[in-house]
């Protein structure tokens, strides 16, 4: 684990350190557009291999996408969903889970090896190399979970599992919210050697628990393409909860595998993660952070008119990943609100 040394603060660079995390919550954003991008064109399952290494090098001849082709035509999705696709559309899937990899594995080195450098240089401030030690790993973990969602699509199943991807997307944006959260903790350390890490304050906590929950089933109603369940708002149907929707047993598993109930929970559940981020909101205007909090009430906002919108649009590619990449920015705006509110007052 990445420790500091005796004298580390008279080399420690905050400020570097704080743009670096910057940079990389960017391209995080990036990566949940591709993602979103990924599902929707349903070209999660047209690489059947992991290869960490040797995978960065794309089909490069004709034999080559020839022999990737097979080993997609192997697998259920194609023989059951795709039957009769030509070579052309197979390099069009292609194209988004080979992008979707290669951003995974930039994001990977564009975190580890400047804090390899920054640790050799010892920039790092003390009592921070074991909470960026800790999100290299769960970055790493990542990795494997990408694959291990991915390896649910690859036998039995036409399409990945939607409780594998709701962990992929979770852990994607707990990583985000650490990388900005100590971000933060780098400004203010930047801006005085004295500046305590904030505090994980009770409003904070409640609205970033129930903005996840919502988040978690976001991911159900994509894993589970319930969003094409029913395309009317604010009703499903002619009813707000349809009648004679088939249920499974037993009745908990409706919660989180049946497509209607989880589309009804997620459009209701919003507006309770709304008003903890409102809550959240106030708290942070109450102390000084307007900017914070006017972002996330505009995002709040935002957000809800987007999923409507992906609904009546009968899930349209551009609109729902909007729509995903708002709750990645409304939960950057919702982390900020929350270390202001937890700053600790000297």
């Amino acid at each position: 684990m990445l420790q500091a040394t005796p004298g580390y603060s008279t080399t420690a660079r905050p400020r570097a350190l704080a743009r670096w995390l910057f940079v990389v919550a960017l391209l995080i954003v990036a990566m949940v557009a591709v993602g979103g991008i990924t599902r929707l064109t349903e070209s999660g399952l047209s690489i059947t291999q992991w290869k960490p290494i040797s995978g960065i090098v794309p089909p490069l001849n004709d034999a080559q996408w020839q022999a990737e082709f097979a080993n997609y035509r192997r697998i259920p999705e194609y023989q059951q969903v795709n039957a009769g696709m030509t070579l052309a559309g197979f390099k069009a899937i292609f194209f988004w889970e080979y992008v979707h990899r290669v951003l995974g594995r930039v994001i990977g080195m564009a975190f580890a090896l400047p804090l390899l450098w920054f640790a050799v240089r010892k920039r790092v401030p003390p009592g921070y190399g074991w909470r960026l030690t800790a999100l290299l790993a769960l970055g790493g973990l990542q990795g494997a979970i990408g694959w291990w969602m991915v390896a649910s699509g690859l036998s039995v199943r036409t399409d990945v599992s939607h409780i594998r991807l709701a962990v992929h997307l979770t852990t994607a944006l707990v990583i985000l919210a650490g990388i900005v959260w100590t971000m933060l903790d780098l400004r203010r350390l930047d801006q005085s050697p004295l500046e305590r890490p904030a505090r994980l304050t009770l409003v904070a906590s409640v609205a970033l628990a129930l903005l996840g929950v919502q988040i978690v089933f976001g991911a159900f109603t994509a894993g589970l393409n319930a969003g094409y369940a029913f395309s009317s708002w604010p009703l499903m149907g002619d009813a707000l909860f349809p009648a004679g929707v088939p249920m499974v047993e037993p009745v908990l598993r409706n919660v989180v595998d049946n497509p209607i109930v989880v589309q009804f929970i997620h459009r209701w559940l919003a507006f309770a993660a709304a008003g903890g981020l409102v809550w959240l909101a106030l708290a942070a205007r109450r102390n000084g952070a307007t900017g914070a909090a006017h972002a996330v009430l505009a995002l709040v906002v935002l957000q809800i008119a987007l999923g409507i919108a992906t609904l009546l649009t009968g899930v349209e590619i551009v609109v729902a990943v909007a729509h995903q990449v708002n709750a990645a920015l409304l939960l950057i705006a919702a982390i900020v609100a929350s270390h202001a509110i937890g700053i600790r007052r000297t």
